[in-house]
């Protein structure tokens, strides 16, 4: 299947779906994080939405947090490695990004098309997988896919804004039984933990960002600026879509959840 760059209609769908609570069920509201899940017909389809008001933050400020690699590095902790792999147009690229997985799971790795939209006081990033030729599935981990998976940002005010993160991914289903590849306690500890924990994480680090920036290139965000670009250009014929039916298929619904690494990983703090 073809590679589709976003357009406005895209972006417009995501935003109603972040905002819409119709069909959604929420499983967690603590400390101003909200998680819900919804269970698309198909069964084999899972999506999960959440929402953090984001008190003396800018909204450019988290959008900048949610772009810069470099920055990204220092606060999340789950992940393993993370690359640009080139640019399709100027708010359009592909990267990679894997992350350590709450034992006993294999890590995970995704190669995704991103696009990026500043729209009045919003701002809006969404990707989904695709494959590229250069970067196929490697041996240690599971090549997860995204359906589609991005953020939603509204400035609240001159200093607060409300970041929705959601994501619609294909949990490799066994083609025999019709069951998920994913035991159900991993579905209920990410939103119950790791999803709440992830959004406080991002939120704190919007607070040291600004600092953090001054001391690093603070005038570099090609995200912004896309003279500042100097990623290899990638033809969108090279591409197709990534879908899980095409990978090989890793059952792990039989794994049991291990509970020391429950409290050491996903405890809030």
């Amino acid at each position: 299947m073809p590679v589709q760059i976003p357009d406005d209609t895209d972006f417009a769908s995501f935003k109603e779906q972040c905002e819409s609570q119709d069909g959604w069920i929420s499983r967690y509201n603590k400390g101003g994080v909200t998680v819900w899940c919804r269970d698309e017909d198909t069964n084999t389809v899972q999506k999960l939405k959440m929402r953090i008001v984001c008190k003396d933050v800018r909204a450019e400020t988290l959008y900048d947090v949610l772009h810069d690699t470099s920055y990204r590095k220092k606060w999340d902790t789950n992940m393993i490695d993370t690359f640009d792999i080139g640019r399709l147009t100027v708010n359009a690229d592909v990267g990679y990004y894997s992350w350590k997985c709450p034992s006993p799971l294999k890590n995970r790795d995704f190669v995704t098309m991103r696009s990026w939209l500043p729209l009045g006081n919003d701002y809006l990033i969404i990707n989904y997988s695709v494959k590229h030729p250069q970067y196929p599935p490697k041996k240690d981990y599971v090549r997860a896919v995204s359906l589609l998976t991005g953020y939603l940002i509204q400035s609240n005010g001159a200093n607060c804004c409300t970041l929705y993160y959601l994501t619609q991914v294909d949990p490799r289903e066994n083609e025999q039984n019709m069951q998920s590849s994913l035991p159900k306690w991993v579905v209920n500890r990410v939103s119950q933990f790791v999803a709440p924990k992830a959004m406080r994480k991002i939120y704190k680090a919007c607070l040291k960002y600004p600092e953090w920036k001054r001391k690093h290139n603070p005038n570099l965000k090609p995200w912004m600026y896309p003279e500042q670009n100097t990623l290899p250009c990638i033809n969108v014929a090279d591409l197709t879509v990534q879908r899980a039916d095409s990978l090989e298929n890793i059952d792990e619904s039989g794994l049991s959840e291990e509970k020391s690494q429950h409290n050491s990983d996903d405890e809030e703090t």
